[in-house]
């Protein structure tokens, strides 16, 4: 027997205001693209403690999709299972379907280093390498032998980031002295400059300020013209400002409190998920009560 957690860690807000502010598109539209990840029955555990259980949901091309949800809920666990990432952590193990336009993720014949190409990640910290600007950007298509046009690699991943015009007479420094939020942007821009086809952003503006955050959520925006777009935050408003869909988790923890893993509640467009939810955990936590 499991219980709910009953205890929601998130803020009273207007969920009303939430909806107006959210710019996504509407179901419809969304489920006419082409799924780039379809999600069944997934699990995660840890030493063989589960994390996470029986996640189902699909996730469209050029959209941004966001997961909410208490700490502990498991949505950094399960953005690491669409480019493998959980593979590096000792004693994890996932179950469950993850195919990526089709094809089984976690197929025994699949590199992972060939998934982390074309899915890559931004961190929820900035972590540049103690390099210049240039040789940040350029260091993924040099390991991956991408040396043709690098200066143009470069410099369009930069742009791409919404960077180029702050870096552009100064690409030899180094990337240490940037501001955060511009740290953050490099990082976006290494990420781009192996050209994938989907970026995973973990609570990308979550150290950064009000300023810088907008920057990175205007830079969204952009993005998902060219890429389709993941990302996890604790900021319900930034979800709704950025977030064509938006997954709500939560945590289960056992009658004995034992035992706690996080479930996917509910999957629906932003705008639903911050107006009138089909489950009463998630307007709960919406709303900031506790359910």
């Amino acid at each position: 027997m499991v219980t709910p957690m009953t205890q929601m860690e998130s803020p009273r807000i207007d969920s009303a205001r939430l909806a107006e502010v959210s710019r996504g598109l509407d179901r419809a539209e969304i489920e006419r693209r082409e799924k780039v990840f379809s999600v069944s029955g997934l699990g995660v555990s840890y030493h063989g403690k589960p994390a996470l259980e029986d996640v189902t949901l699909d996730v469209h091309r050029n959209t941004v999709t966001a997961f909410i949800g208490p700490s502990g809920c498991g949505k950094s666990t399960f953005i690491r299972c669409f480019n493998r990432m959980n593979d590096l952590i000792p004693g994890a193990k996932v179950e469950g379907t993850v195919l990526y336009h089709g094809a089984d993720l976690y197929a025994r014949d699949v590199d992972p280093v060939d998934v982390r190409r074309r899915i890559g990640m931004v961190f929820q910290k900035p972590n540049p390498f103690p390099k210049s600007i240039y040789d940040n950007v350029a260091f993924g298509p040099r390991v991956l032998g991408l040396r043709g046009g690098l200066d143009e690699r470069v410099e369009k991943a930069l742009h791409d980031a919404a960077l180029w015009d702050e870096v552009k007479d100064r690409l030899k420094d180094g990337a240490l002295g940037l501001s955060g939020g511009q740290q953050q942007r490099l990082c976006i821009a290494r990420a781009l400059a192996v050209e994938p086809d989907v970026i995973l952003m973990d609570e990308p503006a979550s150290a950064l300020d009000p300023i810088s955050t907008t920057r990175i959520e205007d830079l969204m925006h952009e993005l998902k013209r060219e890429y389709t777009i993941v990302i996890v935050t604790h900021n319900m408003q930034q979800a709704a400002r950025v977030a064509d869909m938006t997954a709500f988790f939560s945590v289960v923890v056992d009658d004995d409190g034992s035992a706690r893993r996080g479930i996917l509640v509910e999957y629906d467009t932003t705008a639903k998920i911050f107006t009138t939810p089909s489950d009463t955990r998630t307007e709960d936590y919406v709303t900031g009560r506790f359910g």
